[in-house]
């Protein structure tokens, strides 16, 4: 006997058919508004030497900001910068007539700008004997912000070097307050792939290694040490400081007398106290022999011992040091692009992100940054625009933002989480693009990438996994998870402030912080396909599917 279903049943299961037709379409939609000519369109422009690499605060990089946000408004994006005023004239204010306000895509923020001076000194005192050692002959500075004075006992804390993953803790069972610390460069192991430390410890990208000074520096601020002493086992110091090149560079981007070098300056965000960075010094091998050699300490065997025990070492030192360093500063304004989607829950927030800023132009020669990361910046924008052709309105609000001074210390992303668009606890979730468009040298497929998540969110990487194999993307994706996941990208402040975040990266050329960073080098079939799994992902949590299933999980 054939059942009939009662009316009101039928117009349900026909609502719920229709409203999953209408999902998919809406997905669908936003997946054809991913191409690889909109893809190209935008990087070709943003990376291109118009934008001459983009370093922040300077006239590349607020051209960039400009067109970042021209594309947010095309996209059809509100502004969720500051609001700025109209300017009147006086004879305009005399009438009666008012400023008006307006809100705009920019975020503005004040920075020190900064670069060691030229007084910098560098003395030893063991027992009764003092040395005083020439700069760039015996040592070299890494200034903070602020010119310094210090004279204190040395503590000796290996590599200065903190992972509470690997359970390893340079900084335990010694007091570094007010102390100058000696510490290698690197972490234990990093320079030999097979022993163990290097194996627990897994810093094995490049990327990272570059980048743990700026981890480990603010550590070493954290706990109170007054300035930095590093030696690099692995490499002789002096050879950066020789003053006679007997012959032009001659390298595959230049020839000539001196070899240009982008980071000429640094930069941090004001404070309402002193609480900068540490003064980092590098010094020569024979001022390292001096500083230790009257305690009994030989680096090269803690260095090999290390990396088998992956047990730290660290003790006071029977010497006293004086450093003395100078700093030119100046203030400059730099901005962050911002752009919102607004959705049904506007104090619920999802965030995307991506650094805009590169290393920008010296001597004529641009690091145009195509790959670091106009990539990313591309990919934020470009999923702005699939979320619009979806044409449904998300559930939570998304807020757009490409960051500036990421190349500087995460300034950025660091000031955007400290003077939010909405309360930072209303932020959900954060999503990060960093180099999302080359290959690493040992992709001979062109199809491995990296996603970094934080641990407790699983179906972040299922839903990833899932979206690779229904769509036929054939990526090769490795995964890892922390429970504060770090890094030297613009995840890190977020994290800090314990919102989830995902990180996606491509791979890691041999053009990273070169200037032939170029978009003739871009591999546009990973390109795409990463957009489109951040798309996908950020579709399932705006509408809050992947939030309820996370909820229940972590429960």
């Amino acid at each position: 006997m054939k059942r009939i279903l009662p009316l009101s049943v039928v117009i349900l299961l026909a609502g719920f058919i229709a409203n999953s037709h209408g999902q998919a379409d809406a997905v669908q939609a936003g997946l054809d508004a991913i191409t690889k000519e909109a893809v190209q369109g935008q990087l070709e422009f943003l990376a291109s030497d118009w934008t001459e690499g983009r370093n922040t605060g300077q006239k590349g990089a607020y051209l960039a900001a400009d067109y970042i946000a021209s594309m947010f408004k095309v996209y059809g994006l509100e502004p969720g910068g500051d609001v700025d005023s109209t300017t009147i004239s006086r004879w305009e204010m005399m009438q009666g007539i008012r400023p008006v306000t307006f809100p705009t895509y920019f975020q503005n923020i004040n920075m020190i700008q900064y670069e060691p001076g030229e007084d910098n000194e560098l003395s030893l005192q063991v027992g009764e004997k003092t040395y005083y050692f020439n700069h760039e002959t015996d040592f070299e500075v890494e200034a903070s912000d602020i010119s310094t004075e210090v004279e204190a006992p040395v503590v000796f804390v290996g590599y200065g070097y903190v992972n509470d993953d690997a359970g390893y803790n340079d900084f335990k069972g010694v007091d570094v307050k007010d102390k100058i610390i000696l510490r290698l460069y690197g972490y234990p192991g990093y320079y030999d792939v097979t022993c163990e430390a290097y194996k627990k410890i897994n810093e094995n990208r490049r990327v990272s290694l570059r980048r743990l000074s700026r981890s480990k520096n603010n550590i070493a601020r954290e706990k109170g040490a007054l300035a930095i002493i590093e030696v690099n086992l692995e490499k002789d110091e002096t050879y950066e400081w020789i003053s006679n090149t007997p012959f032009r560079y001659n390298t595959r981007l230049y020839e000539g007398d001196e070899e240009p070098n982008p980071y000429t300056f640094r930069m941090k965000l004001p404070e309402d106290t002193i609480s900068s960075n540490p003064p980092r010094i590098t010094v020569s091998k024979r001022v390292m022999t001096e500083i230790t050699k009257s305690s009994g300490l030989n680096l090269k065997e803690f260095a090999e011992k290390v990396k088998t025990t992956v047990k730290p070492a660290s003790k006071e030192i029977a010497a006293k040091v004086r450093i003395k360093t100078s700093v030119n500063s100046k203030i400059v304004k730099a901005r962050n692009v911002i752009g919102v989607i607004p959705g049904k829950d506007p104090d619920n927030i999802i965030v995307l992100g991506a650094h805009y800023d590169h290393l920008g132009i010296q001597d004529g020669y641009i690091w145009n940054g195509a790959d670091d990361n106009a990539s990313g910046t591309v990919g934020v924008m470009t999923i702005a625009k699939a979320i619009m052709a979806a044409g449904v309105q998300p559930e939570y609000t998304i807020v757009f933002c490409a960051w500036t001074g990421e190349e500087k210390g995460l300034l950025g992303s660091t000031y955007f989480v400290d003077h939010p668009y909405k309360p930072v606890e209303n932020i959900k979730l954060y999503m990060n693009y960093d180099m999302i468009s080359r290959d690493s040298p040992n992709d001979e497929e062109g199809n491995k990438i990296r996603m970094e998540y934080t641990k407790g969110y699983s179906g972040l990487e299922e839903n990833v996994i899932n979206n690779n194999e229904k769509y036929e993307m054939g990526l090769d994706i490795s995964f890892q998870s922390s429970v504060r996941p770090r890094g030297g990208s613009d995840h890190t402040p977020f994290a800090q402030k314990d919102i989830p975040i995902f990180y996606f990266m491509a791979g890691f050329p041999r053009e990273y912080h070169e200037a032939d960073d170029h978009v003739s080098l871009v591999n546009w079939d990973k390109m795409v396909k990463i957009i489109k799994l951040g798309y996908l992902n950020i579709w399932k949590y705006s509408n809050n599917e992947l939030m309820k299933e996370e909820t229940e999980d972590k429960e």
